[in-house]
């Protein structure tokens, strides 16, 4: 009982993580607060629904489609995340912050009912995007999917860590993140990295429903609606901006979701709780748990 629940932690901590480095990545990168986050995570279980339905009907080879499916989603939450970074975003550059969170809310409600109108608001079923069986560990059984869902964010992870530090596409992003002003003084395109910002913002988005199709698999138009508030307060909770607050937020609300329904009365109190805590950490340290202010980065 107590290995499942561990394993359950990881599980959802590992898909929170994700889906909050993505929210916070672009924050960090392009100062905006992405509240059509949560609709690209819809946009990506609509796309790995209709993709992986259709490549069964050509093919068993269960991580052959997951592996495709992944594929074709993030192409397609790229172009969506491109688009929306070009007309929606980039001409609020120097707006008013209320300004772009009232559109990031817009297109995040217009991205909502576009699911809405062309899926329709009938719940849909994720096929197995992951083999169907068990293991034993030390004599509790586990589905393969829940093992499989924390190896593969852990890499993906692992990845994007390398990624920012190791390359000079990393070098670059740390660099707008810090001193837009700074950065293209050193020949630095922040447009270009902005964008980037999006498209990886995207695809962590799309492994993360691929993932969270995998252990929850019916889902609706809004589904998207509850990983984006969850994003956001992982985000914020570990510092937003920061890769490593976000995978801690990540982790820290997998274990509110698993051991507040344990010792509380009602399972829905787990929201309270965590908001509980999200207010508690900001009136300690403002900038959450990993966060850093505006002038320690500079």
């Amino acid at each position: 009982m107590l290995l499942q629940q561990f394993i359950n932690f990881l599980q959802l901590g590992s898909i929170y993580a994700l889906a909050a480095i993505s929210f916070s990545m672009v924050y960090g990168i392009a100062g905006l607060v992405n509240f059509a986050h949560g609709s690209v995570f819809t946009i990506a279980m609509y796309l790995l629904f209709y993709a992986s339905t259709l490549l069964f009907k050509i093919t068993s080879a269960t991580w052959g489609v997951f592996v495709l499916s992944l594929m074709i989603a993030s192409l397609g939450t790229s172009i969506v995340a491109i688009l929306m970074e070009r007309i929606a975003y980039k001409p609020l550059r120097n707006a008013p912050p209320i300004s772009v969170v009232v559109s990031s809310v817009g297109v995040g409600m217009l991205l909502e009912y576009l699911a809405l109108n062309l899926a329709g608001s009938k719940a849909k079923r994720m096929p197995n995007l992951i083999p169907d069986i068990t293991i034993d560990i030390a004599g509790t059984t586990i589905p393969l999917f829940k093992i499989m869902i924390i190896v593969i964010a852990f890499i993906a992870m692992i990845i994007l860590s390398l990624l920012v530090r190791k390359t000079q596409l990393g070098v670059a992003m740390r660099a707008v993140s810090q001193d837009k002003t700074a950065a293209a003084f050193m020949g630095i395109d922040s447009n270009r990295v902005i964008t980037y910002s999006f498209i990886f913002g995207a695809v962590l988005a799309t492994i993360a429903a691929g993932l969270y199709g995998s252990a929850y698999s019916i889902f609706a138009y809004n589904v998207g609606d509850t990983i984006n508030w969850w994003s956001f307060i992982a985000a914020v909770l570990g510092g937003i901006g920061s890769i490593e607050g976000a995978v801690l937020g990540g982790f820290i609300l997998g274990g509110i979701n698993v051991i507040a329904p344990m010792v509380l009365p009602v399972s829905s109190y787990k929201d309270i709780v965590a908001f509980g805590v999200l207010i508690f950490v900001l009136l300690i340290k403002p900038t959450g748990l990993l966060g850093k202010n505006a002038a320690e980065k500079v």
